[in-house]
């Protein structure tokens, strides 16, 4: 039987590979994956294009996934430097990656990473036009706009970041709601000049069936992009953000019925106690949608340390829903992350995204933590450095200051209750 996007295929009853593979990695059955994509509640991005794919699946009840942010800009462009951090990113084991290039040499940079990535590709068309056209932003047509959506999606991009809720409605909905930070997506802040300055609508908006047409025939994920994010915790769950949110979810359904796989972006900067009503607001408002969040950051007084601020929001919203976690590093608000800034951010959200998966009861989430725990029982320091997030920084800190007793460790010695308690146990002498 023939089918257009993985969507289609679950929806006609077929189990397609990459759905035998996620769910493999899932440890569920196919079918229970299939059926959660044939309802919208879980993606599988996959481009027909990306054969070096290693699908992974997106979603409801299932672990919780991390992107990580690369891409070439004006001030760096050093394609071979973007492609070590790729490298390392598909080490650490990042789920998926998103090419923000904004400049130069983007096409070339795109195709090496799609050629070489396991790991699920996104992009963000709007960027990309801006440096592609070379050409002020009020001049870009929207055929131009969707242009380059084409070029991605033929390139093998699995999914794209569409800034389509921000129409005219929603921008109105913001002038009569002044914020204190505005608009901080920079995709979104470019079509809301790009409106003014042409007093038209959102071109992603205006054309979105024609988007559709697009992202169904190369089997494209639309990640629905939020460009009313807040930038504050002042600004969170605001008339903005919410008036956007009712959008998507509008445009949500508009994209099922072209069986074209739909995730939800959001927020974005939140204090603690906004996060769990935000992540039921965004399952209603979306209709069960994968959520895919940046963060949330619970302060706004930590540059520096924003992988923390945003592993904590992290943690909150996977375990009350939010499916896929957008890493922040270190550098967030200052400067382009470095590959040590990139490893920070990866290791901060694969934790925020395990604790979560624990909490949610994700099938075998605990088993790696009982594991570890196991192997410090039996203070088997090669078993928990291979059971570790990060062993080399592990064995790094271990080989740093070496106890008296290679059992122990050099900040309790002898007086180890493990050691003790394993000694007193088999009737051993202390």
């Amino acid at each position: 039987m023939n089918y257009t996007t993985q969507m289609d295929a679950a929806r006609k009853g077929i189990i397609t590979g990459e759905m035998q593979a996620a769910a493999s990695r899932e440890l569920i059955e196919p079918d229970k994956l299939r059926r959660l994509v044939a309802q919208g509640t879980a993606v599988i991005p996959a481009n027909k294009n990306h054969k070096s794919l290693d699908p992974c699946a997106i979603g409801e009840g299932l672990k919780t996934k991390i992107n990580v942010n690369l891409g070439i800009s004006k001030d760096c462009c050093n394609i071979e430097t973007e492609l070590e951090k790729v490298q390392k990113a598909i080490e650490l084991k990042a789920d998926a990656i998103m090419d923000l290039s904004c400049y130069g040499k983007t096409e070339e940079f795109r195709r090496r990473l799609v050629e070489m990535s396991p790991a699920a590709i996104g992009t963000v068309p709007v960027y990309d036009a801006v440096g592609l056209y070379d050409k002020d932003l009020e001049k870009i047509t929207a055929e131009e706009f969707l242009g380059v959506a084409e070029k991605h999606a033929r390139d093998g991009v699995d999914f794209m970041t569409i800034h389509a809720g921000i129409n005219r409605e929603t921008a109105a909905r913001f002038k009569k709601n002044p914020r204190l930070t505005n608009i901080v997506s920079r995709g979104g802040a470019l079509l809301y000049a790009w409106m003014e300055l042409n007093y038209r609508e959102n071109p992603f908006f205006e054309y979105y069936d024609e988007l559709l047409d697009i992202c169904r025939k190369y089997d494209v994920t639309v990640s629905l992009g939020d460009a009313c994010r807040p930038g504050s915790i002042k600004d969170a769950t605001d008339a903005s953000q919410i008036q956007e949110l009712i959008v998507l979810g509008e445009l949500t359904k508009r994209a099922w019925v072209k069986d074209v796989q739909v995730m939800i972006e959001g927020p974005g900067h939140m204090a603690l106690n906004e996060i769990a009503p935000n992540m039921l607001l965004e399952k209603k408002l979306c209709h069960g949608a994968p959520f895919y969040v940046l963060g949330p950051l619970v302060t706004d007084v930590a540059p520096g340390y924003d992988h923390i601020t945003s592993a904590i929001g992290g943690a909150i919203a996977a375990a009350n829903g939010a499916d896929f976690l957008c890493y922040v590093t270190p550098a967030e608000h200052l400067r382009l992350p470095t590959l040590d800034d990139m490893k920070e951010g990866i290791i901060a959200s694969r934790i925020a995204a395990h604790a979560a998966d624990i909490a949610k009861g994700v099938p075998g989430a605990v088993l790696w933590d009982n594991e570890m725990s196991a192997a410090r029982r039996s203070l088997d320091w090669t078993k928990m450095f291979e059971l570790a997030m990060d062993p080399e920084k592990a064995k790094r800190y271990r080989a740093e200051s070496s106890p008296e007793n290679e059992d122990t460790c050099a900040m309790c010695g002898k007086m180890c209750a493990v050691r003790n308690m394993n000694k007193v146990m088999s009737r051993e002498k202390l």
